[in-house]
């Protein structure tokens, strides 16, 4: 009898809610207070540094490294009169999590003692070890020295003790050894090939932000039954489990009311969050059991990114303290819905002008209809490139199954927006359709107000759906960093765009009229890029079909997805618009290839031990009891009568034989094709042969461990199953 299952399930149900101190003060007066953020700047600093830091930081330009003594003086004078105590280069390197080592705000002061020190030198950079951290063979693990250096477009924050300072990282050869890096220079990039188009429309904008606004989904699972499979532990997932009778097919959880005990832990979490800056706004339950959902107001893209990085370490950390351990893994669960982050992307200008939202005369809705098609036609020609951004073995489980985006790119823009653009390509120059941003439908229903519909509805199998002011990235993973999808979008687009704009000089120098030129220009674009336009249903194997047909992307195995980091278009892309150099982008699909293997790698092996320690040895043990029971009847029953009541239990040894034997074999199949796969020279063909050699094996094994889940005696079966793991309150 598994006596530590039972007990933890036990302890599980009888858990009370942690009650999270209230502050006394409303969000709105103690947001931000953990952050360096202008308030702070105004009172700390010199106004001669005030005016040139944020200069710095609202124009982009290089920062003047005369005033940094002065900026880490008030900086440092702040955080400790917040009770910090060290200070962290706080970097995202090519890993899944962020980063840093702390140091004491001490000095020795030469006479036994010390003082509380931090210098402009080592505010503005540190030097971690580079070698330590996945380069893809740009730095030999003999050559250590790489930099971090201060990002002051995202402002300092304390946690705890510790005073955070967001940096990029890169190699003492200068290429970028992290997400931050290229992201500031794809914003840099989008912001300058999107101004100048803006001034077809309005000479006045010198400045174009891009916005992110993501959406967080996770599960919730006990801490003590997560203690208990080890499947979850250490890979993130259930290796195993056969599905609850009961999961999300009432569809009852999605925005039911949320259980007590994390109502407490999101009441906290958000409390934190209020504290560091992070403007989270809507909490709900998710469709799937123990599922839910957070989300913050849009911020800019870079800030943003910072924010979710911090948000899924907080999630983490007070998880555990209310006795849950949060999972962020694209599909913990088989059979339910997987948690995604939806990245919700924008353009706006310094004059408060959103582009993707249509306006009230012709200029407006040409400027808005522009960046739509400049949108579509960047994500058409670099749709590959798009999925290999959001590709990993843990979304991989995710894409295409329990209303996931499918893992082909496609763009969902809606009934209005498809007539205005079939419109604008059939018709004559001096005709621009209207775009009315919405529109009311009345309701026969006493005391309901009319509604405000939006000009588009929405498409949850759409990867990349128009969404009514924004565009919708679905596809991205729940434990992502939101940039690397936000590097390829936001290049993509620049380039785009910079295309756009030489087309068009080009047609307005031959003497056409720059609202011709525009319209003309747009025409081919649209044209081009209807491929990339779908409204259907992106589960049906008819849009598989039409996709090749149409020329989109349908690769499905993740390794080859990352081939398209390194095709022509793509380097020259990255390299035009001084987002990464070749070199780069081979380092970072080099160590893509490496997490893959190392990921189910990892699987494997804990697949591997779990099958052979505790599933095969719990069902031989189950067995003999029943081989017991049928020897006993025979001692004690007529031929007869055994023949009737040994048949069952005959029947069940028999299938628990079948089941052990195909277990026993496929795992040792599998650790075969392991170690073949292990001798295999290079990254990219080795994450091949384990992606087709040693990934299939898992469903196998899995199908024959979960029947004998449903046959083993419950008293016995040593792993919490779905229906205690999904359904804690």
């Amino acid at each position: 009898m598994s006596t530590l299952r039972f007990k933890v399930v036990e302890e599980a149900f009888c858990k009370k809610p942690l009650e999270v101190p209230q502050p006394s003060k409303r969000p709105s007066e103690y947001f931000g207070e953990m952050v360096f953020n202008n308030e702070k700047m105004l009172r700390y600093l010199p106004g001669d540094v005030y005016r040139k830091l944020t200069d710095t930081i609202e124009n982009g330009g290089v920062l003047d490294r005369s005033i940094a003594d002065a900026v880490a003086e008030g900086m440092k004078r702040w955080a400790i009169e917040m009770k910090a105590t060290h200070y962290t280069h706080w970097f995202s390197p090519l890993t899944e999590g962020t980063a840093e080592k702390h140091d004491a705000f001490i000095e020795p002061n030469g006479r036994g003692g010390v003082i509380e020190e931090f210098t402009g030198k080592l505010l503005v950079q540190q030097e971690p070890d580079a070698s330590s951290f996945p380069s893809g063979g740009i730095r030999n693990t003999f050559e250590a020295r790489g930099y971090s250096a201060w990002d002051p477009s995202s402002p300092a924050f304390i946690v705890d003790d510790t005073l955070y300072i967001p940096t990029i990282f890169v190699a003492y050869t200068g290429e970028a050894l992290d997400y931050k890096a290229p992201l500031l220079k794809a914003l840099r990039a989008v912001n300058k090939a999107a101004t100048d188009v803006c001034h077809y429309f309005n000479p006045d904008v010198k400045k174009v932000y891009s916005y992110l606004g993501w959406e967080q989904e996770y599960f919730l699972v006990d801490e003590g039954l997560y203690a208990a499979r080890p499947d979850l532990l250490l890979t993130g997932r259930t290796l195993m489990g056969h599905e609850s009778s009961k999961n999300q097919q009432l569809e009852d959880h999605y925005f039911g009311a949320i259980p007590p005990r994390v109502q407490q832990f999101m009441k906290d979490l958000e409390i934190e969050a209020f504290k560091l800056g992070i403007p989270v706004k809507t909490r709900h339950n998710e469709v799937a059991p123990n599922q839910f959902e957070l989300a913050p107001v849009f911020e800019e893209c870079n800030l943003a990114n910072d924010h979710n990085m911090l948000i899924m370490a907080l999630m983490r950390k007070i998880a555990r303290r209310h006795g849950f351990r949060v999972l962020l893994h694209e599909k913990p669960f088989k059979g339910i819905n997987g948690s995604g982050k939806h990245n919700n992307w924008s353009l706006g200008t310094d004059t408060g002008i959103g582009l993707y939202s249509p306006g009230k005369t012709d200029n407006d809705n040409l400027r808005f209809v522009t960046f739509i098609v400049n949108t579509l036609e960047a994500v058409y020609h670099h749709n590959g490139l798009l999925k290999a951004s959001i590709a990993s073995a843990s979304n991989a489980h995710r894409l295409g199954a329990n209303e996931a985006p499918p893992a082909i790119i496609s763009s969902f823009i809606g009934a209005q927006l498809s007539k205005v653009l079939d419109h604008i390509e059939n018709s004559n120059n001096d005709d621009l359709a209207s775009f009315s941003k919405k529109h009311g439908m009345k309701m026969d229903i006493p005391n309901i107000p009319e509604l405000l519909i939006d000009n588009t509805d929405r498409n949850r199998t759409s990867p990349f759906a128009f969404t009514g002011n924004r565009f919708e990235f679905r596809a991205v993973g729940s434990q992502a960093n939101c940039a690397s999808a936000m590097i390829v979008l936001n290049t993509a687009v620049a380039e785009q765009l910079t295309k756009f704009k030489k087309a068009v000089d080009e047609k307005i120098a031959a003497g056409t009229e720059k609202t011709a030129a525009i319209l003309e220009v747009l025409r081919d674009e649209i044209k081009d890029s209807k491929p990339i336009h779908f409204e259907g249903n992106g589960y049906s194997d008819e849009w598989v079909a039409e996709a090749k047909r149409r020329g989109l992307d349908c690769e499905s195995s993740v390794p080859l997805m990352y081939d398209s980091y390194l095709q022509p278009d793509s380097i020259k892309m990255y390299e035009d618009m001084g987002v990464m150099t070749k070199k780069e982008l081979e380092a970072r699909n080099e160590v893509k290839w490496e997490t893959y293997t190392k990921k189910v790698q990892i699987e494997s092996r804990v697949l591997g031990d779990l099958s052979m320690s505790m599933i095969v040895p719990t069902a031989k043990q189950y067995q003999t009891k029943l081989v017991d029971n049928v020897y006993k009847l025979k001692q004690l029953l007529p031929a007869d009568k055994f023949n009737e009541s040994a048949k069952k239990d005959l029947e069940i040894i028999d299938k628990i034989s079948g089941h052990i034997s195909y277990i026993e074999e496929r795992v040792h199949d599998m650790v075969e094709a392991r170690k073949v796969a292990n001798h295999i020279e290079g990254n990219r063909a080795r994450a091949i042969a384990y992606h087709d050699t040693v990934a299939p094996m898992f469903d196998e094994i899995r199908y024959h461990i979960d029947k004998l889940e449903l046959m083993v005696s419950d008293q016995m079966w040593q792993l919490p199953k779905y229906r205690e793991l999904l359904f804690i309150r």
